[in-house]
Order: structure tokens, then C-alpha cells, then sequence
């Protein structure tokens, strides 16, 4: 049983499982009713997400430098109790089924999606590849 970091929106891989959104917004111009079926999420959870302020921040990420203030402010934010949680939560389900995390940024480098692999991982996240 693993965790999968994925980009919403590409093609769900083999036993994925359930895919979650942890995403601000909901994908633009997509009805609700197609999201699943379109491959970019089941659940949407924007409580891993990143806060406003710090996501207009990676948006505009153009140096180390600027990652690493990101990657700070990222991991701040998932200190607080209730990510904190989450990230407990998903890293023990990992254990026992097959799901899928993730956004929609093309550069996984510098998206959140990296420092939640790395998050779950610090947790004893069973993580695919």
C-alpha cells in the first residue's frame, strides 16, 4: 500500500486509488460533476494546501532563494495542528490502501507537492516511486 504524488489532471496510473486535491481552487471551467472522471481529483482537500498569501508566493518562485522562503512558509503552515493532523492521518492510511495526492503545477521541483512528499515521508509514509 503507497501514497502517490501526482500532477492533477494527468492519467491516473494503475491501483491509484482515490486521488486528492489538495489544491486551493478547484480546476477552472471543469464542472464539479467531472472531476473525476477527468483525472484531476475524487476528494478535493485544500486543508494541505497552501494558505492565499504563500501560493501567490510559489507562483512566483524564480530563484533557490525564493523556493527556500516558499518551502518555509509551506512547512510553517503544515506545523499547525490541523495539517499537522492531516499529514499523520494520510501517512498512517498509507499503510493500509492505495491513494494519490497532489496539484496542478508541471514542475513538481517547485511545487508544495515536493515538501508534501517530503512531509509524509518524515511521517513513515509509505511513498510509490
Amino acid at each position: 500500500m503507497t501514497v502517490k504524488i501526482v500532477r492533477l489532471g494527468e492519467a491516473r496510473s494503475t491501483d491509484e486509488g482515490l486521488r486528492i486535491g489538495t489544491v486551493r481552487r478547484p480546476p477552472r471551467g471543469v464542472p464539479k460533476a467531472a472531476f473525476a472522471s477527468q483525472d484531476w481529483y475524487d476528494v478535493w482537500y485544500p486543508n494541505l494546501a497552501p494558505s492565499l498569501e504563500t501560493m501567490k508566493l510559489g507562483q512566483t518562485i524564480e530563484s533557490d532563494k525564493d523556493w527556500a522562503l516558499f518551502s518555509k512558509k509551506y512547512r510553517a503552515e503544515t506545523n499547525q495542528p490541523d495539517a499537522s493532523r492531516s499529514l499523520d492521518l494520510l501517512a498512517a492510511l498509507s499503510h493500509q490502501t492505495n491513494f494519490a495526492v497532489g496539484c496542478y503545477c508541471d514542475n513538481e521541483a517547485r511545487c508544495h507537492r515536493s515538501l508534501l512528499r517530503e512531509l509524509l515521508s518524515e511521517r513513515g509514509a509509505f511513498i510509490a516511486g
